[in-house]
């Protein structure tokens, strides 16, 4: 068995966490290769609730090696605060997790820089992000002059060089913008820095080395997306986005591993779409239905609560995520939220002005006036948490599964019909 990559196929929020965890028995390594702290995966297991946001899934699991590589950027505060939570919990970390020396580092100034970019936005502009300073951080790193990486906080004199610089810089912009910043004291921030970059050096590493190794010894490596394909910078619903490739197109520069040593590419949907903050929704259900699903569901952020929009299935948006992921098969997640719904409605297509669309348009104001067309199927009463296998669930839900697959065009492997481990269910072939 090669390497696999996983990666959610909507808006995020798809339960990427348990497939990447199901599956960690089958690989060596798991890699995050993008994102931040602003996403996040719950993995339950044996009754017990794991949050995870910046360290990979595979850290559950002792046999597995746990890679933050360098696409990712590291708020160096909620890294250490995760380890610790995670390590409360008996989680084990020593020789197992490893920081990429190149990944870049999230600073004071990029949450000032976000709140600004947030408070300054109008209604309609409003992107909905976490204030984590992200967005930030990856225009400082993508703008070259600003970007600060974890190696260079190993390097104290020029560090404490060149933050002067940037501080000073950061300080004047941000003062001119905010009317109650208090600017930044550059050595006060070097100082809190360093400290940060003592209690992580046991993890920092040329990870990218580190995982071509891995490759060359025939070691098995998995990819774990953060967020969604709906909201790559490149492919999603621009600019309602994040800030980096969340598709599986950015898991060879997220890490430096060319995508020829990949040869399982599953997606992961929720049975339904959810989408949090901002941008366009075609299939939302701003009504009891989408509360209904949302309560069921439990359908609130991992990192911040927020209340997460909800609706039905868009295949029109997910065909597209597959299409640009390279998708071989599918994992359907929270099945069993749907219970209880007489008909289900699947988005197949678009109507934009009296004509259809069949693809998600790159102009947001198309996206936004297209109205789906749905093809109704029906529902199914019967609790779906208690299955365990494809012939435990009702016929009415495996044709809907089924249906799924065909509309899209990618197979389903999996089904999850609860958080727990033991609710996946293996989808026969054939």
């Amino acid at each position: 068995m090669g390497s696999t990559c996983v990666v959610g196929l909507q808006w995020g929020d798809e339960a990427k966490g348990k497939i990447v965890d199901l599956l960690c028995d089958e690989h060596d390594v798991v890699v995050r290769y993008q994102g931040g702290a602003n996403a996040g995966h719950t993995v339950v297991h044996e009754g017990v609730t794991y949050k995870l946001s910046l360290v990979p899934t595979g850290i559950l699991r002792e046999h597995v090696q746990a890679v933050i590589a360098n696409g990712v950027v590291i708020h160096p505060p909620a890294l250490l605060k995760e380890i610790a939570s995670l390590e409360a919990q008996g989680v084990k970390f020593e020789g197992r997790l490893h920081i990429s020396d190149r990944a870049h580092v999230i600073l004071p100034y990029h949450l000032a820089e976000e709140r600004l970019t947030e408070e300054s936005s109008s209604a309609a502009d409003h992107l909905g992000t976490t204030r984590r300073g992200i967005g930030p951080c990856y225009k400082d790193k993508v703008g070259r002059v600003h970007g600060v990486r974890i190696a260079d906080l190993y390097r104290p004199a020029e560090f404490r060089e060149r933050l002067k610089r940037i501080v000073d810089y950061k300080n004047r912009l941000l003062t001119a913008m905010l009317p109650d910043f208090e600017p930044f004291d550059d050595a006060r921030v070097v100082e809190e820095y360093l400290g940060y970059a003592e209690r992580l050096r046991p993890f920092v590493a040329d990870a990218t080395s580190k995982l071509h190794e891995a490759v060359a010894a025939g070691r098995r490596l998995m990819f774990e997306g953060a967020q969604g394909s709906l909201l790559d910078i490149d492919h999603g619903s621009f600019p309602y986005v994040t800030s980096s490739s969340s598709s599986a197109v950015g898991t060879a520069p997220g890490s430096g591993v060319p995508a020829r040593y990949i040869d399982r590419w599953i997606g992961v949907v929720k049975a339904y779409t959810t989408r949090v903050g901002g941008g366009p929704f075609p299939t939302e259900q701003d009504n009891e239905i989408g509360e209904q699903i949302r309560r069921i569901g439990r359908e609130y952020g991992t990192v911040t609560g927020r209340p997460r929009r909800c609706g039905w299935f868009d295949a029109v948006a997910v065909r597209y995520s597959a299409r640009v992921s390279g998708t071989t098969e599918l994992a359907v997640m929270l099945l069993d939220v749907l219970s209880g719904h007489k008909e289900l409605n699947v988005a197949v297509s678009y109507e934009n002005n009296g004509r259809k669309v069949d693809v998600l348009p790159a102009s947001l104001a198309d996206l936004e006036r297209c109205q789906p067309v749905y093809e109704t199927l029906p529902g199914w009463t019967e609790d779906l948490t208690a299955a365990r296998s494809w012939d435990d669930l009702p016929k009415t839900a495996r044709d809907y599964v089924e249906y799924l697959g065909r509309i899209v065009g990618v197979p389903v492997s999996i089904v999850s019909v609860g958080p727990d481990r033991r609710q996946t269910i293996m989808v026969p072939r054939g």
